[in-house]
């Protein structure tokens, strides 16, 4: 009876002493951390801006103040570039005429022919097997493509390619109007390019395609396309093939590639006995920055998105560190990580797990968090709730963790409707944690919801509950305790 009683009181001790540092996670800390994410000084910390970098630095004071250790060889950054291209010069010659972009002939692509390109045009109809049986071989010619009703599909645009095509002009608009329509569309988006990582090439081998009005038919052939069309509704006959004569065009087109240095903000801290296995605790500190509207300019603050996560890994490090000043270290290593780049495609973890400081193989688990200072419509009336997403999909013992230590410490409501990895939002492949879960490290998702400020410059700090943020981050806080201390690593059991 005595033994039963000293392990109860061993629990009771040891849960006495979790809550304790537990509730180190305040209102008063968070507030603190989120004035400064989320001013407008931060310019909405765009991914490669000015903000970013100043958010960065502040992410990096923090962990250095908190004596974690910098791990990427004695630094806090991981610093990596990241791509961005934007049009170029783009036109078309015939004779003596130039056709500039948006005119009317408009290109979709960012190759660069490395100069002017001369070479014969010829019509191929719709690019069907029958069109192109009835003309001359069209490697290292321009062709003309007339589609009637359905935009070219991009296999037979590649089909074309693989052909050697060595440029693809499509007749796709029946009139001047409808051709502005789409010349405009592609004009309003063709500013700088989403950012990648990886660095595009001048690729020949894709060398995207120019878009032509009706009247420009004419300029190349003398031709209407609707004499175009009439040639091809009689059946792809040689003889009406052999009216349209090939025309020597010249076109050039270019892209400008810039590289965006970034960086991921990581604070390593060093556990005791099990130090050589990892949890890695993620958000991203990264936003979409500023905006243009019929107003002006306008900051959008990201209070929420991510603000709200950054806020509470920088929490989490604090009383993780005390802890560990105090004797309480965790047994296991976590690496505290403040990604960048996940507004433009989760770019910052896709580096890190393909650029990882500490092996992968080690990593025991990913908690990620992104978005969770609010509410949702469905929640309004709501005790204090948390969507989880992916606990069970790779590990069941995770999933289990998760469950127990919130009926223990924080008593949240557990809400898994996006944890269907059919849900038609599909959150489970939208943030950080995905780029970890594909390579088969268990993780959780924790997220409040589709807000009505969602990527809008209403994300604001005056919207932010900091009681529901405070509660969100003390149970991601027991939960990572567990991980870090039980005697057995978590194992994914699931594929």
């Amino acid at each position: 009876m005595y033994y039963v009683l000293t392990i109860g009181a061993n629990a009771q001790a040891q849960d006495a002493e979790i809550q304790k540092y537990g509730e180190q996670i305040t209102v008063s800390d968070l507030k603190d951390y989120l004035t400064i994410l989320s001013a407008d000084a931060m310019e909405g910390r765009e991914t490669g801006m000015r903000g970013q970098k100043m958010a960065a630095a502040f992410i990096r004071a923090h962990f250095e103040d908190l004596g974690l250790k910098p791990p990427v060889n004695g630094d806090y950054y991981q610093t990596f570039d990241l791509y961005s291209t934007r049009p170029g010069e783009n036109y078309v010659k015939i004779g003596g005429t130039l056709f500039n972009n948006f005119t009317d002939i408009t290109y979709y692509g960012n190759s660069d022919s490395g100069g002017e390109v001369s070479v014969p045009l010829i019509f191929i109809g719709n690019g069907s097997d029958e069109a192109l049986s009835q003309v001359e071989d069209i490697k290292d010619k321009a062709v003309l493509l007339v589609a009637e009703s359905e935009f070219p599909t991009n296999e037979s645009i590649q089909l074309l390619r693989t052909k050697g095509a060595k440029m693809i002009f499509i007749s796709h608009s029946k009139t001047k109007g409808d051709f502005d329509i789409v010349s405009n569309q592609i004009k309003s988006f063709s500013g700088p390019r989403e950012l990648s990582l990886k660095k595009p090439m001048s690729n020949t081998a894709a060398p995207g395609a120019f878009l032509i009005s009706p009247p420009m038919t004419e300029k190349f052939f003398g031709v209407s396309r609707e004499q175009l069309i009439k040639i091809m509704s009689g059946g792809y006959k040689k003889s009406g093939f052999k009216k349209i004569k090939p025309v020597q065009i010249t076109y050039r087109t270019s892209s400008d590639l810039k590289p965006i240095k970034t960086e991921n903000v990581l604070g390593y801290l060093e556990g005791s006995d099990k130090k050589d296995e990892l949890i890695v605790i993620t958000a991203h500190y990264d936003h979409v920055g500023i905006k243009k509207n019929g107003e002006g300019d306008l900051i959008h603050n990201g209070a929420d998105d991510d603000g709200s996560g950054t806020s509470a890994v920088m929490a989490l490090a604090k009383v993780f560190a005390k802890a560990k000043q105090e004797g309480k270290g965790p047994r296991r290593s976590i690496l505290f990580m403040l990604v960048t780049g996940e507004e433009k495609g989760l770019l910052g973890s896709d580096y890190y797990t393909q650029n990882p400081v500490f092996p992968l193989q080690n990593t025991v688990v990913n908690l990620n968090i992104d978005m969770v200072g609010r509410r949702d419509a469905q929640h309004r009336d709501s005790a204090p709730y948390v969507y989880v997403i992916g606990a069970d999909k790779l590990s069941t013992e995770l999933n289990q963790v998760s469950e127990t230590i919130n009926k223990r410490y924080t008593h949240l409501i557990f809400d898994y409707t996006y944890n269907d990895v059919n849900h038609p939002d599909r959150l489970y492949y939208r943030s950080d944690h995905w780029n970890f879960a594909k390579k088969n490290i268990p993780i959780i998702f924790y997220f409040d919801g589709i807000h009505e400020d969602y990527h809008k410059p209403s994300d604001e700090i005056e919207k932010i509950e900091f009681d529901l943020l405070t509660k969100r981050t003390q149970c991601i806080f027991y939960t990572a305790w567990e991980i870090a201390n039980r005697e057995e690593r978590i194992i994914p059991d699931k594929k």
